[in-house]
């Protein structure tokens, strides 16, 4: 829980109130919430993981995770901006020692340090144990020159934690972690943002250039893999899934008002909408089950790294894109055109079903597959987390 004197449903309904007065502009420009950033700013929100000590709100995994589920009811954009920046927080606390944990831990809990995460690369998009462009030391300082495809929020970053190739690394998996200052790099961009869904994140293609000193490292150098089995894998699975969640049940909602407002003009005794009402919240429910699981077995599991407990939480990331997707599109067949195909119905359907179309591209579940074929093999009792 946070250890805030103002309830955190307060602080995040202002944000939500902030979103949805914005969140049709944002999707049709494909303009990012830069509204809904100030009031994460302004209510702490972003500093929601720092411990109290240190500034900060002094919340916990579940806090960050109902958190990104309220945010993904109003905007799924602004979840995943939300729950991203929130992975990158969690590095820092986990994996940063002395004078960078010192620099950054009061920037964020003052709202003044939004994070981006460069991980991505051309030719071997998001994954995450590899790295093709090298850091290398000029000067006492590390050199970065990253191109990466995808930044979610970059262009509107206050700084970014970039994977690379670690100085004098010997193979391509000596992976690092480096933080950069906006102020450290020159930025430009390198490519447009006009997708089908997710509009709001203007997740474009980023060039980033510039000399970091040489503490500004997450970790220890080429240990990357470290952080991705601790912090990436379990904060990036758990966090989407509660903003696809959290879109779904937005959905769902609205429809159900939708519904509840129309009685005499919808037959509320039809047993196809009723089954499709069904089916839609026990996929929804089936996923809460999951994350909550998951989330119990990452906070308590001694070692994250075992078999069992790195096949829930891919199953987590692989279930919630699937399932999230699908009760959103049993609810467009239960409610018709008007409701659920038009941009402007209430229920906004349409804008929920773009969005959750990127939950399976996003580290795509065709490769979560393969990891967890080869991480079954491993589990021969099949034991569960």
């Amino acid at each position: 829980m946070t250890t805030t004197a103002v309830p955190l449903a307060e602080l995040v309904g202002r944000v939500t109130k902030v979103a949805g007065e914005h969140v049709r502009r944002t999707d049709d420009e494909a303009a990012f919430p830069v509204e809904a950033l100030d009031e994460l700013r302004a209510t702490g929100l972003l500093g929601l993981l720092v411990p109290a000590g240190d500034g900060g709100l002094g919340g916990s995994l579940a806090d960050v995770l109902e958190t990104s589920a309220e945010l993904g009811r109003v905007d799924m954009s602004l979840a995943m901006i939300f729950a991203m920046h929130c992975q990158q927080v969690a590095a820092v606390l986990a994996h940063a020692e002395g004078k960078l944990r010192a620099e950054l831990l009061p920037e964020i809990a003052a709202g003044r340090l939004y994070l981006g995460s460069v991980t991505t690369e051309a030719g071997k998009g998001g994954h995450l144990l590899t790295a093709e462009s090298a850091a290398a030391w000029r000067d006492g300082g590390l050199l970065v020159d990253r191109f990466a495809p995808i930044v979610t929020g970059g262009r509107h970053a206050d700084g970014f934690l970039i994977t690379m190739r670690a100085p004098d690394a010997d193979a391509d998996n000596q992976v690092s972690l480096v933080y950069a200052a906006r102020d450290q790099l020159e930025i430009e961009q390198a490519g447009g943002w006009e997708p089908l869904g997710m509009r709001a994140s203007d997740s474009g293609a980023l060039r980033l250039r510039g000399r970091v000193p040489a503490h500004q490292v997450v970790g220890r150098h080429g240990d990357f893999h470290t952080i991705v089995t601790t912090v990436f894998g379990p904060l990036a699975h758990l966090g989407w899934a509660s903003c696809w969640l959290g879109t779904a049940a937005g959905a769902l909602s609205r429809v159900i008002a939708s519904l509840r407002g129309s009685r005499g003009k919808t037959d509320l005794s039809s047993e196809l909408l009723m089954t499709r009402l069904s089916r839609s919240r026990q996929r929804l429910d089936t996923v809460h089950a999951l994350i909550d699981r998951a989330r119990h077995v990452v906070e308590t599991a001694a070692d994250l790294s075992v078999p069992k407990v790195q096949l829930l939480i891919n199953a987590v990331k692989i279930t919630a894109a699937e399932e999230c997707y699908r009760a959103v599109d049993e609810l467009v067949d239960a409610v018709g055109m008007r409701h659920g195909y038009l941009r402007d119905s209430p229920t906004r359907l349409e804008q929920s079903l773009r969005d959750l179309r990127s939950a399976v591209l996003n580290y795509s579940n065709d490769r979560l597959h393969l990891a967890d074929g080869r991480l079954t093999l491993l589990d021969q009792e099949v034991r569960f987390a």
